[in-house]
């Protein structure tokens, strides 16, 4: 009790205290007994929660790995979902240029078929009058995919290449790349299928898992995936690769450069590749044998020296070992327990191994890398031995075995195409049209129909060749007087063509020759083709009447009276005075006069033409004393005839503008020393190019020499020109170059030295006197000294410098007092500047080359020609003076069954109007009468129709003897040596054929022949028989195809009976120098109806006829 008490009272104490009680003594705290706190309940609930939570997600992860499992093994979700995408990647083929497309812009396989450049082909074939007619239009889905970056998914191609086909469709040339292929999956022998899987991707083809992904080996990728790492990382061990075949397709077709640069690219492979693979649907056992199947119809094998890119197992096997595939392919799908084959089953083996081992770095294993080559292989048989995949006997006899390249100078590539002309230039018309070389033409997925008539150009080519033989040439009537003989047919070389006329341009139908060498008379040529010129003069005369025509007509008699005309210009004069007689006179009357006005055919006259006097002669001397009209001389070919009216035609040009007699009549008119300055630049520039010639391919050494060789060496000559050459060579240099070019007693004494050295100093002498003392041209000095200081300047470098030195050597033009001296020049320069515009007139119609020579002798063929131009003027004169262009290509089709498909069509409306109606009526009125009763009379009556009627025909025929004649000062031929002849007819055949036939000879052996045009005219009355079927009109059909039938098809129409004519495509065109007209612009959506041209004028030809 009383402790308790106590105990109560202290602590009253201890509150009094706090309150000022009488206890002062605080208690001690550790006296003080704890307080205790009320114990706090655990949340049972939230700890649920969390290990609940736990438990989750342990599971999620187990349920997710397991899911990811399973896919990684099976790719059932993948399948399903990536069958499903790869359904809306679609693509069509529709008429016009498509909006919706994206061309690839990298990767080997793209690139060699073309597909990256079809943008450049599209701009390159537009420009030449071509247009898009149907094109391919990805689906939405597919557009967006293709701009990601990806590669579309659609079966490609292994094997591409160059087709083309001839007018029907028969196909002319076909190259395939690679060349020898896996036709299909079981064509593999299961030996190759199963060395390949082990090699590159052993669980591709696994059964048990029917929608696997082959783009991906998890396993592999993954070991990939982290050595990549620690490659990174610079730790130690080799990169593993993680490419399933699936991707390596994708890499080496489309990556750039065929390799995996960045992460990036591999993940764009493996959608790539994982889409492809799901294209048909979600198994992909199907996809998987495509993959194994393209993979060894494709691998790249690095390039063969000669032959080119190396693709495929099949072409690896040819080009690196000269194995045949085909034999090989039997040796390994045959019993491999033959005894008797096993060797070259062993070989067989090896060579599979070992190209499928050095796909890794082709271009070293192939070369260099050989002997590595060889040990990997014999590594890799002994695993295959150990899986059980070869057997061991077989593994011992490829092992046994060494790989034997192929010998190239013993087994050389035969990649020779056939000789036919008419191919060979296709080709090489395909190839510029595209702007590509022929190897990478015939890479190319496209297919391109030639005009060509393949049945007729094999029929020509085959009578071309037999007249070779003399008792062929005999019956076909080419022996006799002005012919050949039996002993010199084989010798001949014959071109022919044969163009059709239609509304899309002139088709070539023949082109071939009986040469079989790469040199193409017809055109690649330039030839002096005789009187064919004449036709080219006689049309521009007459382009010259309807031009002054043009120009005065409905003028009244006192304005045609007042226009002044140059006393010189006889054919303004004449048009003029038959207008001032009768001023409506109509164009076409005005021409046919135009062909009456008469030349005189006399030779005794000399021209001057060409810097200098000439004579010409006829080729029959009873012509001599004749005064024939111009009709007259065009049917018979009488030269002197045309060398007069050439004149006129060039005194038409000089004065027609502004009468220029003056120039050659006052010395004091300012227009002369512009004319004299232009004469020194010209003439100045001819003699440079001479003596560039001369020394181009010298080095200095040899050229001093050679100048200095060639002088008649004296002391003051060689003073000259060393003093010239080397102006600051001192005296001793000068007496040791004497001592080197005199002889010991021509040699001067030291005085005279002296003498000479100071008297030939530069600045004592022009270069004119230094050339003059030396005897040799000053501008050979000059130029020597200029190769001397700048010994690899070109001719152009030699040419600008020298402006100066030219005029400084023709000083003395401005200086004479002789008066004609001066009118010489000023002749010829005039003379020169006609012929520019004679030029530029003739090449309005087609003439090849760009400068005629300025003479004279122009009208009779010294300005050379080619056949094929020829045949241009004369499809200009049939289609009544509107140019169309050659068509030797009228359809391109590019990457067909893909989605980069695109066809070109020639485009229809680029005619010109080049020549007048009236002027090619008149011409092919002459040109008939020359067939008729002319030069080429053998030919009249030779062609008719299914009625048995006579066809017109009309031509010009022409002989060429380009010979190298020397001459003396006087003008007296002492050589002369024949370098070809030639013997042309141009011609037309009925309403829409024309063409030319050329004979020739080259080299000196021309100088045994003497034939005449006669010669070509009657090997083309020989083809009669040949010809005529293909001339005919098809019949016409009673049911006409739908016209977007016939364009998408074939592109073709009904026409003749050899080849169809080309459809006009969609739209007409509008050139680049004309607007389209309503009716072209605006384009329906089918094919325009082609136009019909007017041939009034050559239907009234007919009818006098």
């Amino acid at each position: 009790m009383g402790a308790r008490g106590s105990s109560s009272r202290r602590g009253t104490s201890d509150v009094s205290w706090l309150e000022g009680g009488e206890s002062l003594k605080p208690r001690s705290p550790f006296l003080e007994e704890p307080r205790l706190e009320p114990a706090t309940r655990p949340d049972v609930s939230h700890r649920y929660w969390w290990i609940v939570l736990g438990v989750l997600l342990v599971l999620f992860g187990i349920t997710l790995a397991t899911l990811l499992v399973a896919e990684a093994k099976t790719s059932h979700f993948q399948a399903q979902e990536l069958s499903r995408y790869a359904a809306t990647l679609r693509y069509a083929i529709s008429p016009g240029k498509s909006d919706s497309i994206e061309y690839p812009d990298h990767g080997p396989f793209d690139q060699r078929l073309g597909y990256t450049r079809l943008p450049d082909f599209e701009n390159r074939l537009y420009s030449r009058g071509y247009e898009i007619t149907e094109q391919a239009r990805f689906s939405p889905a597919l557009l967006d995919y293709a701009r990601w970056g990806f590669f579309p998914p659609y079966p490609e191609k292994t094997q591409a290449g160059l087709t083309l086909t001839e007018c029907r469709g028969d196909t002319l040339y076909r190259f395939r790349h690679p060349q020898r292929q896996y036709s299909h999956f079981e064509a593999i022998p299961p030996l190759v299928l199963q060395v390949l899987l082990f090699i590159e991707n052993r669980q591709l083809l696994d059964n048990s898992s029917p929608y696997v992904n082959p783009a991906v080996d998890w396993p592999r990728f993954t070991k990939a995936a982290i050595s990549q790492v620690g490659r990174a990382l610079d730790l130690p061990g080799q990169a593993a690769g993680g490419s399933t075949l699936a991707t390596q397709l994708e890499k080496y077709r489309h990556s750039p450069r065929g390799l995996t640069g960045s992460p990036r690219e591999k993940l764009r492979q493996m959608v790539s590749a994982s889409v492809r693979s799901y294209r048909h649907g979600p198994q992909t056992l199907t996809a998987r044998q495509d993959v194994a199947l393209d993979y060894l119809n494709s691998v790249p094998l690095s390039a063969a020296p000669g032959y080119g890119e190396v693709h495929g197992l099949g072409d690896g096997l040819w080009a690196w070992f000269g194995a045949d595939f085909e034999t090989l392919n039997r040796r390994l799908a045959n019993g491999l327990d033959d005894i008797d084959a096993r060797d070259e089953q062993g070989l067989a083996l090896r060579q599979v191994v070992a190209l499928m081992i050095a796909q890794r770095r082709p271009s070293w294993y192939l070369s260099e890398g050989r002997q590595a080559l060889e040990r990997l292989t014999d590594s890799y048989l002994r695993l295959l031995v150990d899986e059980g995949i070869v057997p061991t006997h077989l593994a011992q006899a490829a092992l046994a075995q060494r790989l034997s390249f192929r010998d190239l100078q013993r087994q050389p590539f035969n990649l020779g195409v056939a000789p036919d002309r008419g191919l060979r230039v296709a080709r090489q018309r395909l190839a510029g049209l595209l702007g590509v070389p022929l190897y990478d033409l015939d890479r190319l997925d496209l297919s391109a129909r030639t005009t060509l008539d393949g049945t007729l150009q094999r029929e020509v080519t085959g009578y071309l060749h037999r007249l070779a033989d003399p008792a062929f040439a005999a019956e076909i009537g080419l022996l006799g007087e002005r012919m050949l003989s039996p002993e010199s047919t084989e010798d001949v070389r014959y071109s022919f063509t044969l163009f059709e006329r239609t509304d899309a341009g002139f088709l070539v139908r023949v082109q071939t020759d009986n040469t079989d060498q790469p040199f193409d008379i017809n055109q690649g040529s330039k030839l002096e083709l005789g009187s064919t010129a004449k036709l080219r003069v006689i049309a521009h005369y007459l382009e010259v009447i309807a031009e002054l025509h043009e120009r005065h007509v409905g003028q009244s008699v006192e304005m045609l009276g007042a226009v002044e005309v140059d006393r010189q210009d006889v054919l303004s004069r004449w048009v003029l005075d038959r207008l001032i007689e009768t001023p409506d006179t109509p164009l076409e009357t005005l021409l046919a006069d135009a062909m009456q006005r008469r030349y005189s055919a006399n030779p005794a006259e000399a021209f001057f033409t060409g810097g200098g006097r000439h004579t010409f002669s006829n080729f029959r001397r009873d012509d001599n004393g004749r005064h024939a009209t111009l009709t007259e001389a065009m049917r018979e070919s009488l030269n002197l005839p045309f060398i007069r009216l050439m004149r006129d035609l060039v005194r038409y040009s000089i004065h027609h503008e502004e009468p220029r007699s003056s120039l050659l009549e006052d010395d004091s008119d300012p227009r002369r020393e512009a004319y004299l300055r232009r004469f020194a630049d010209r003439e100045g520039r001819t003699f440079l190019q001479r003596f560039w010639s001369k020394y181009r391919k010298l080095d200095s050494d040899e050229r001093l020499h050679a100048f200095v060789g060639g002088l008649k060496r004296t002391p003051s000559r060689l003073a000259a020109v060393h003093r010239y050459l080397f102006p600051e060579t001192d005296r001793d240099g000068f007496a040791a170059f004497l001592a080197e070019w005199l002889p010991a007693d021509a040699m001067p004494d030291a005085r005279s030295i002296d003498a000479l050295y100071e008297r030939y100093a530069p600045h004592h002498h022009t270069l004119t006197d230094q050339g003059y003392i030396a005897k040799v041209h000053p501008l050979e000095l000059w130029l020597l000294g200029f190769l001397l200081d700048r010994p690899e300047a070109g001719l152009d470098e030699a040419v600008t410098a020298s402006a100066e030195e030219r005029q400084e050597v023709y000083g003395w033009l401005f200086r004479t007092r002789h008066r004609s001296a001066r009118d010489v020049r000023i002749r010829t320069m005039l003379e020169v500047e006609a012929f520019i515009d004679i030029q530029e007139r003739w090449q309005r119609l087609g003439y090849p080359f760009g400068q005629l020579v300025p003479s004279l002798a122009t009208a009779v063929g010294a300005s050379g020609d080619r056949p094929a131009a020829l045949a241009e003027l004369m499809g200009i004169i049939l289609n009544d003076g509107i140019q169309l262009p050659t068509l030797r290509i009228d359809e391109l089709h590019f990457a067909a069954e893909t989605p980069y498909e695109t066809r070109f069509l020639p485009v229809d409306g680029r005619s010109r109007q080049v020549m007048a109606p009236e002027v090619a009526a008149i011409l092919r009125e002459a040109l008939a009468d020359v067939v008729e009763s002319g030069t080429a009379r053998r030919l009249q009556g030779s062609f008719t129709d299914t009625d048995g009627n006579t066809l017109t025909l009309g031509g010009k025929t022409g002989t060429g003897d380009n010979r190298i004649e020397t001459v003396t000062r006087h003008g007296h031929i002492i050589e002369s040596r024949a370098r070809n002849r030639t013997a042309t007819f141009v011609f037309y055949l009925g309403e829409d054929h024309f063409g030319t036939l050329t004979a020739y000879v080259a080299g000196d052996a021309a100088d045994n022949f003497r034939f005449t045009s006669a010669l070509p005219v009657q090997v083309l009355k020989g083809m009669v028989p040949i010809l005529a079927p293909h001339l005919q009109a098809a019949p016409p059909s009673d049911s006409q195809p739908d016209q977007w039938q016939v364009v998408l098809q074939d592109g073709l129409e009904a026409g003749r009976a050899g080849c169809p004519r080309p459809s006009l495509p969609y739209r007409q065109y509008a050139g680049p120098d004309e607007e389209a007209s309503p009716d072209t612009a605006a384009h329906s959506p089918v094919h325009s109806t082609p136009s019909t041209s007017s041939r009034s004028p050559f239907s009234l030809a007919l009818a006098r006829r």
